[in-house]
């Protein structure tokens, strides 16, 4: 079978396994925080934790939860990492310093799992399963649950309440984010990823040389890393490693992985609204932005112009030769769409479009279906914009699932849409214009701005992958971009949180004649191109002076 053929017959076989999840999962994840009903665990979490379930909590106290538990998280991730070479299993490796400590910290938390180190040699198994393992679940939990509050938002009438973020933090772990990881995880040993607490030994090549290798408790944090969108991994070579990802299988597995439940939010949306269309909408746009992005970089990653790549029938550099074009540019475009981050070949080796192509996913604030209840929230926030545009061209005031966006929805609107580039753009600014951080970049010139622009986009939209031409181990990309992912993660959410309380407190507006209908193909066309001219508008210019200029010379 050629490597094209097999290629469109992932793709296939993937949206396939997409379809038939998306209406049982949505509904089961509409279900969980619908039900009036506490399980035994969560009763028992609630009594430890002092929690009365049936408290509802303002918007503002809703956000206070959530920013105080994200707190509390990235000190006790800190502190783990910091004592962790007198922990057991710390296999040989010593404390994590100050700065990578804290950069560590702060990624796991936001989940955006950037990485600094190189996993085997940094971390022990201690502070990759109590602190690291940890934060894949419950940040990739307080995504959902924020988007749970905004949808609540539109849902509720009259009052100033979106729900107990106690309450649905413990519900999302217990009943979708454990069980469906102890699952996936059992298929991912069973395709060959280990997991085991195998210390590190030496190898003797039959060559005569020899090797270090390390084993560790793999499969078990694989499964949640590219589920909850955390990205990272296990080992320094990420989901290229064999031992994180032996097989074509294993390959189109983990992908399944990063996108089944972003891709299922949207009918969690439309269930819980009472309008399956709105979801639907809003599953199409971002299925159709998804394989754009997929099918460009693969169309640019084909391309053989030069020796090498002419001899390699492709462009093969940095690539698995496991996976190929299809299954790397496959990876590559699912995993920037989303706030996974993980990768299965080297980026920084891609073609200088198709490298571009997976820069402009990260600015597209990952909607496209994006991170586990971020891709969402994001998503809802784009659609308010859009429809606040209709309401302009049609002279009325927008209404959007039964709401009026009025100047004050739209400031909260306007904030989250500007927060991410913000904090990305002047992280990439300070970056260049300091001389020490400047000292990072290996590759002067386009190419050098496009790996300063991407990571800190990558940091930003809390994605994780990066283009590793840069030396980012330093105290000001440790600090800095520390800052920047703690900043792009929280404020957002504050603002979907202050959205949120503003919707829930108007009465439900009748549609009428001259309500823009947002469940047709008229609005999802627009949404779509309100995505890209944002993007285009917010990052054109260091579009072009970095792949844009690169791809042209």
């Amino acid at each position: 079978m050629s490597s094209s053929l097999a290629g469109i017959l992932q793709i296939v076989l993937l949206v396939a396994a997409l379809a038939v999840c998306y209406k049982p999962l949505g509904d089961y994840i509409a279900g969980i925080f619908t039900s009036e009903k506490h399980l035994r665990p969560e009763r028992a979490v609630y009594r430890l934790m002092g929690i009365d379930p049936s408290a509802d909590q303002r918007w503002g106290t809703y956000a206070r939860s959530m920013l105080a538990f994200s707190g509390i998280s990235v000190l006790f991730l800190y502190l783990l990492e910091r004592v962790q070479h007198w922990l057991p299993y710390a296999n040989g490796n010593v404390n994590v310093p100050p700065a990578l400590a804290w950069n560590t910290a702060a990624s796991f938390v936001t989940n955006t799992n950037w990485q600094n180190y190189s996993g085997e040699s940094t971390m022990g198994y201690v502070t990759q399963m109590a602190g690291l393992a940890v934060q894949n679940f419950v940040s990739a939990a307080v995504g959902i649950v924020v988007v749970i509050a905004l949808i609540r938002g539109f849902m509720r009438t009259k009052t100033d309440r979106l729900g107990n973020f106690w309450v649905d933090l413990t519900r999302v772990i217990v009943r979708l984010l454990l069980p469906f990881s102890v699952i996936g995880a059992i298929i991912l040993m069973a395709t060959g990823v280990i997991d085991n607490f195998s210390a590190t030994h030496l190898i003797h090549s039959l060559a005569g040389s020899q090797q270090t290798m390390v084993g560790g408790p793999v499969a078990s944090q694989e499964v949640i890393k590219e589920m909850g969108n955390n990205g990272g991994g296990f080992f320094n070579a990420n989901s290229a490693h064999p031992f994180e990802n032996p097989s074509a299988f294993s390959n189109w597995f983990e992908i399944f992985l990063i996108l089944v439940i972003p891709f299922a939010l949207p009918r969690t949306f439309g269930k819980m609204v009472g309008d399956n269309r709105q979801g639907y909408v809003l599953a199409i746009v971002m299925a159709v932005l998804w394989l754009t992005a997929v099918g460009g970089i693969s169309f640019f990653e084909w391309q053989h112009a030069g020796t090498a790549l002419h001899a390699a029938h492709a462009a093969m550099e940095g690539k698995e030769t496991r996976f190929g074009i299809p299954g790397s540019s496959l990876f590559a475009g699912s995993t920037t769409v989303t706030s996974t981050g993980a990768v299965n070949s080297f980026h920084d080796s891609f073609t200088a479009f198709g490298g571009g192509i997976a820069l402009f996913d990260l600015m597209l604030g990952e909607v496209v279906p994006g991170g586990v209840g971020a891709g969402l929230y994001g998503m809802l926030m784009l659609a308010v914009l859009t429809v606040f545009i209709g309401g302009l061209m049609v002279g009325r005031t927008p209404e959007y699932i039964g709401k009026k966006i009025r100047p004050t929805e739209m400031k909260w609107a306007a904030a989250y849409i500007l927060a991410t580039p913000f904090s990305a753009l002047i992280g990439a600014a300070m970056s260049l214009g300091f001389k020490t951080p400047r000292a990072s970049i290996l590759n002067p010139g386009p190419h050098g701005l496009t790996e300063i622009v991407y990571a800190f986009t990558s940091m930003a939209n809390n994605n994780g992958s990066a283009f590793a031409g840069l030396t980012t181990d330093t105290t000001w990309y440790n600090t800095a971009g520390g800052v920047v992912m703690l900043v792009a993660r929280f404020a957002p959410m504050v603002f979907v949180l202050a959205l949120g309380g503003t919707l829930a407190r108007q009465q439900i507006v009748p549609a009428s004649a001259g309500t823009l209908e947002t469940h047709k193909p008229l609005f999802a066309g627009l949404l779509i191109g309100v995505i890209i001219i944002l993007v285009g508008l917010t990052y054109f210019p260091a579009l072009a002076l970095g792949p844009f200029a690169e791809g042209l010379h």
